[in-house]
């Protein structure tokens, strides 16, 4: 089947190619990309395929000698295609073992006993932000409430001081804006962004081996994947990371559901009515949003998928959204249901490479929708939302929205 080029960020300026991927799930979904914006790769559209390349990595790999996880080559291109040799190789850029190592240095960070109270910490910021905001009159969402939210959670993660949330959600969008003027205006400007974090990042680093907490930025600063003192450059990579993980899906998973609210606000009626569906609506809210757009692999040896041949070297593009929407997994894929419950999505991965941080987006989603259901009747839409123009990040950059009270 012919179609664009999927790795083409002008595609994605209006919107998700919802349309487009329902095309390539029933006639062509392992489907050849050829060259175009990026080199040929294997585009994976149907949620089974991708659970299955997500459930082998040996044979999927995510490594940077690979070409890493995005379709650039990060090898080549360096991570989020910044090109700078300075900055290590990142926990998602790896494969097993050193993977499941990287993983046990991360999750101690995360376990209940070391983030107790976070919830009605998270609660406390979600009351303070929403009594700035408005009621009735139009506002930006993303400015906020979508964007300080997981970043003020990130701050008291890595353990800096929250008055450094705007400057580490410009740092977090050039990370990943390689494809937009709004936040990469030139090579300049980003060598001098990236200078910025690194001063940052190096203070930190040094803060942190001198004085550990139980912080992450204490975790990464202090244990490698081998039991030694990490090396600044994987402290860096994965601090980098840990930003953009922990912001780009939380934020742009509520800028979606305030749309997918306003659209249908029956849904919105039935999460005020019957309270006890907010435990797994954000999971709902986060396979509608698909705040993620792809993560490819490479294979590393021949094999065969969807009845493609798919050879050692090839370039492996799971395609998030769409996989999210499939009717073979979801019932109505494209409905925004909060009944569905503990839904099997892949917003956050699969496999061994899920997001680890998932849990505390999910506590921020059901934390901000809850206060939300208590006070907004419902949500009004005001003009176009602002896209990011990119192939990675489902992103809004403006939500103009109203808040109905009652």
């Amino acid at each position: 089947m012919e179609a664009p080029d999927l790795a083409d960020p002008d595609l994605y300026l209006g919107g998700v190619p919802h349309g487009l991927f329902a095309r390539l799930r029933d006639e062509d979904p392992v489907h050849w990309n050829a060259a175009g914006a990026y080199p040929g790769f294997w585009a994976v559209t149907r949620h089974a395929d991708i659970v299955e390349i997500s459930r082998q990595p040996k044979l999927f790999s995510s490594a940077t000698a690979n070409g890493g996880h995005r379709i650039f080559d990060e090898d080549a291109a360096g991570l989020a295609g910044m090109g700078e040799s300075a900055i290590g190789v990142p926990m998602i850029s790896t494969d097993p073992p050193e993977h499941l190592k990287y993983r046990k240095i991360i999750l101690p960070a995360l376990a209940p006993g070391r983030i107790a109270g976070i919830e009605e910490r998270i609660v406390g910021r979600v009351e303070k932000l929403l009594a700035d905001v408005p009621m009735g009159e139009p506002f930006d969402l993303v400015e906020r409430l979508a964007a300080p939210l997981p970043i003020l959670t990130l701050c008291e993660l890595i353990g800096v001081d929250p008055d450094m949330w705007r400057q580490l959600y410009r740092w977090t969008n050039a990370f990943v804006g390689e494809d937009d003027p709004d936040f990469r205006a030139s090579p300049e400007a980003l060598q001098a962004t990236l200078g910025e974090f690194m001063g940052f990042a190096a203070e930190l680093y040094e803060e942190r081996r001198r004085a550990p907490g139980h912080d992450i930025a204490s975790h990464l600063a202090n244990s490698g994947p081998d039991g030694e003192p990490a090396k600044y450059s994987d402290f860096l990579a994965n601090l980098i990371l840990t930003l953009v993980g922990g912001n780009e899906t939380t934020r742009n998973s509520i800028s979606h559901s305030v749309i997918a609210f306003a659209r249908d606000p029956g849904q919105w009626a039935l999460l005020r009515e019957q309270p006890e569906l907010m435990p797994t609506a954000p999971r709902e809210m986060v396979r509608h949003a698909s705040p993620v757009l792809h993560m490819r692999r490479t294979a590393t040896a021949d094999t065969e998928l969807g009845g493609k041949r798919i050879r050692r070297g090839d370039r492996v593009v799971m395609w998030y959204p769409s996989g999210n929407r499939d009717a073979a997994a979801f019932e109505r894929p494209d409905a925004f249901d909060l009944r569905r419950g503990n839904v099997q999505h892949v917003g956050f991965g699969s496999g061994q490479h899920v997001c680890a941080g998932s849990r505390i987006a999910e506590m921020q989603l059901r934390v901000l929708f809850g206060a939300l259901a208590r006070r907004v009747a419902g949500f009004e839409v005001r003009g176009e939302p602002r896209r990011f123009r990119s192939n990675f990040i489902n992103g809004l950059k403006s939500l103009k929205v109203v808040l109905e009270e009652g």
